[in-house]
């Protein structure tokens, strides 16, 4: 068996969060720059980024070698039974629209009590135990429906200012859910975030572990946001998550060999959140980054 990973980038490392925005690299520029960057497989990212028509999207994926790992949707099932239209209804968008592509995995991420968009605080920071249950419940449906009518894997992302953030609160995700139907996207750079030891939650939870996504985040700056509780879009702003290589943690060496030990064809898709950078910024990064990744460890493929 291979002892190495698919690695590959997202739309996120070109700061792109939302489907339309006059300041995000246009998505033309950003599959060039994929492309010249020596990557071979991308996420779908904002539904409406990408073009959706399947045909339109094989072909300009096929003219820049590229391929689609996953594609992302946002689900709220701990507020209640009214949220499972609302995550299907993207379910229907974006799992048929990567499933037509070949894509084996979605990717989804819970809402934040915290606007990412204006910082404003939306509800409560942490779940009752009645909403535990219900956002538990609700992903283990999701996650059984897109298996039975898509062949879709779901792969739950805990995320900064979301109620699934820490060690404790994943680990009591891991244990409310199926490791049927959920399993994790483990994202380095939100899981040590809040402080959580990647290679341990590898080490103690292998086979939930179906997804990488890899960041890193910068000590000083995720001090300083932890200390004054900045909001997350303001964090990402200052440069939390910090380019792959220099002062950032954790390691991505020790995370990609113990990942493909548990599972060769698992992807590992780099992001570093930079929405608002300047559209000429993350070019050179994703390069720098591939490069970084190569040079760090022998687990890591490309192709």
């Amino acid at each position: 068996m291979s002892d190495q990973i698919r690695v590959g980038t997202a739309p996120d490392s070109w700061g792109v969060w939302f489907p339309s925005d006059p300041n995000q690299v246009p998505w033309e520029r950003f599959l060039d720059e994929v492309q010249e960057s020596g990557y071979h497989w991308i996420e779908l990212g904002p539904f409406g980024y990408l073009p959706t028509d399947p045909n339109r999207l094989a072909d300009v994926l096929a003219e820049h070698e590229l391929k689609l790992s996953a594609g992302t949707v946002f689900t709220g099932f701990h507020k209640g039974d009214d949220q499972w239209k609302r995550a299907w209804d993207q379910a229907l968008d974006v799992a048929g629209l990567v499933s037509k592509l070949g894509a084996q995995h979605l990717v989804v991420i819970p809402d934040l009590w915290r606007s990412d968009a204006t910082a404003a605080v939306l509800e409560p920071r942490t779940l009752s135990d009645d909403q535990w249950k219900k956002l538990a419940a609700g992903h283990d449906r999701l996650g059984k429906a897109l298996w039975e009518e898509y062949g879709i894997k779901q792969q739950f992302h805990s995320h900064a200012d979301s109620h699934i953030g820490t060690y404790q609160e994943v680990e009591r995700f891991l244990a409310e859910t199926s490791k049927e139907f959920t399993n994790l996207c483990l994202d380095t750079g939100h899981f040590a975030y809040y402080l959580g030891d990647n290679v341990k939650l590898i080490e103690q939870y292998p086979d939930r572990i179906g997804y990488l996504h890899l960041k890193q985040v910068h000590p000083d700056i995720l001090a300083e946001t932890l200390k004054n509780d900045l909001p997350f879009v303001e964090a990402v702003a200052k440069g939390v998550m910090t380019e792959p290589g220099g002062v950032g943690v954790p390691e991505f060496a020790p995370i990609l060999e113990l990942a493909a030990k548990i599972d060769a064809d698992m992807f590992a898709i780099v992001e570093q959140d930079m929405y608002g950078c300047d559209v000429d910024f993350p070019g050179p990064i994703a390069k720098r980054t591939r490069d970084h990744i190569a040079s760090c460890t022998h687990a890591a493929r490309f192709i």
